[in-house]
């Protein structure tokens, strides 16, 4: 199977790195450093075959040849990342905030498990979410 990349458009790598590296706990893909210090292009593993790609946003346009790109707020997509418990959702959505994120929806209940939105920098929203047990 071959792998995934997500790409997401972001204003500042720099607050979009502190969000998904110590905000998310998400591992930083290393590789050529730019002028920022963050590696360029600038991605986070998100599974295994799977990464995130943070594209600043003035460079985002020449992939979606032409069509605008996506105003902050807008929201297509829901990104969904799996956590083991009710605490690990609390405590990776406190994180998230300390980090840079807001709360959207806090940490509930759900009829699908346990979970928790955060919104990125950026406006992209991440679901937390602990299955029902």
């Amino acid at each position: 199977m071959p792998d995934v990349v997500v790409s997401l458009p972001v204003r500042d790598r720099r607050a979009a790195h502190a969000f998904y590296g110590a905000g998310l706990g998400l591992a930083l893909v290393d590789g050529h450093r730019a002028d920022d210090g963050l590696p360029e292009p600038l991605q986070h593993e998100l599974g295994a075959g799977v990464t995130l790609m943070l594209v600043p946003t003035d460079g985002f346009g020449w992939v979606l040849g032409g069509r605008p790109v996506a105003q902050p707020g807008t929201s297509e997509t829901v990104l969904g990342l799996a956590l083991d418990d009710d605490a690990a959702v609390e405590q990776v959505a406190r994180r998230a905030v300390e980090h840079g994120g807001t709360l959207v929806a806090g940490a509930a209940q759900q009829p699908w498990g346990f979970c928790a939105t955060v919104a990125d920098p950026d406006g992209h929203l991440w679901m937390l979410q602990a299955a029902a047990g």
